[in-house]
């Protein structure tokens, strides 16, 4: 069928692939998204119950891109992160622990009164998302999938699961852990899965939260509990893949009777709100963020744990970079769809990549085991780290995505 012409190509159309939309079309770029699914099924709480933590850096370029308004009344200020290392679940768990680290905002020094993230449900951002691209009138072609792609002279053709074929000097694969893009590309992954799977709900909380994120490390895996509007909480469940499939197809009262052995009483008897999901974890890193004149980004480059929360903000750090790369090539007059171009994205990408999906893994190993020694070795190096505001204060700017040359939309500037 007839071959249309973009400036790119986005194959995928969640959260990273629209976000790389807007920035590109707000520079002035003519940008076609390609979306796998009928995006209203998107908004259904069936269809992904998760929630996603918002670093500061990205909430400025969701700001910049004029999407952070429209999430202001749903999204949850996170104030402060308590990390704690725990012993197997009990009915006293969750008792204070004798050494825990605390993170506040304090420690962000960032705009004032800045909080160190936000909480905002899934579902809720891929509304503001699709709002945000028809009002823009960005062509989203759905429901469709990119198939392959291939370099044809001075630009890439992309073939569609409907068979029609888009042709750009860059075509950005945003189409998940199992990008087709990629895979067309031959580019490899390498990592492992982890022997756990995450467990996500949603319940309302007895207590006021008070904008407080708790991570427990048992010997399963981590527990997060995520602070939402409306005294509810995203539960983040990291457990052994056949007690989370049980957790996941337990009834709604065994399920409550089970967490509330993890969740303790200090925010009073959990009750669930929404559906339970449960999804495998892996470390996943392509072994390339580029190929001829294509990009990854997002999940298709790199998949982590979620003991940090960073999955997403990694997505969306890929946006800012290579939307900067992109746009001032093309204003320029460079081919943007280069080798020389898009391996300034990759050397701004790489390191920051690598160094996250190595912390993420380290600590899952470092945490989810009950071995005495490291547990004595991890309560000492926690109390530590507590007393060491130099070093506090790093851990939560690196969270922020405020190390390190940022591009322009992670603070707050627009392209």
């Amino acid at each position: 069928m007839r071959t249309v012409d973009f400036d790119v190509v986005i194959a995928g159309g969640g959260l990273t692939g629209a976000t790389l939309a807007l920035a590109l079309n707000d520079a002035g770029m003519r940008v076609v998204l390609c979306d796998a699914e009928v995006p209203a099924t998107r908004f259904a709480p069936e269809f992904d119950g998760r929630a996603s933590a918002l670093s500061a850096a990205n909430w400025r370029q969701w700001r910049a891109l004029g999407i952070a308004g429209r999430l202001e009344a749903e999204a949850q200020p996170i104030r402060q992160i308590l990390v704690t290392d725990g012993p197997a679940p009990s009915a006293s768990a969750m008792a204070p622990p004798p050494v825990f680290l605390a993170f506040a905002s304090a420690d962000l020094a960032g705009e004032p009164g800045e909080p160190m993230g936000r909480m905002v449900e899934n579902r809720r951002i891929r509304l503001a998302l699709s709002e945000a691209l028809a009002e823009r009138g960005i062509e989203v072609i759905s429901p469709v999938s990119a198939q392959a792609v291939a370099n044809v002279g001075p630009r890439a053709e992309v073939t569609l699961s409907d068979g029609r074929t888009l042709a750009a000097p860059l075509v950005v694969g945003a189409d998940g852990k199992g990008s087709a893009i990629r895979r067309s590309l031959g580019i490899g992954t390498y990592g492992w899965e982890y022997a756990q799977a995450g467990v996500v709900a949603t319940v309302a909380l007895a207590r006021d939260h008070e904008g407080v994120a708790h991570e427990y490390f048992q010997p399963g895996g981590p527990f997060a509990i995520l602070p939402l509007t409306g005294q509810r909480a995203s539960l983040v469940w990291s457990e052994d893949r056949k007690r989370a499939r049980a957790l996941v197809e337990a009834s709604d009262a065994a399920f409550e009777a089970y967490l509330a052995r993890r969740f303790g009483s200090f925010l009073g008897q959990p009750k669930l709100t929404g559906p339970r999901m449960s999804f495998p974890l892996a470390l996943q890193m392509a072994e390339r963020l580029y190929g001829p004149r294509t990009a990854l980004v997002g999940d298709a480059a790199h998949s982590v744990h979620p003991i940090a929360g960073q999955g997403l903000n990694m997505g969306l750090k890929d946006v800012a970079a290579l939307a900067e790369v992109a746009v001032d090539a093309w204003r320029l007059g460079e081919d943007w769809g280069s080798e020389l171009v898009l391996e300034r994205y990759a050397r701004w990408r790489r390191l920051d990549a690598a160094g996250l999906a190595a912390a993420t893994d380290l600590f899952t190993r470092l945490f989810s085991n009950d071995h005495p020694v490291l547990r004595l070795a991890r309560g000492a190096g926690m109390a530590l780290i507590n007393q060491i505001a130099p070093a506090k204060r790093l851990f939560v700017r690196e969270a922020a995505g405020m190390l390190g040359d940022a591009p322009r939309l992670l603070r707050g500037e627009s392209l």
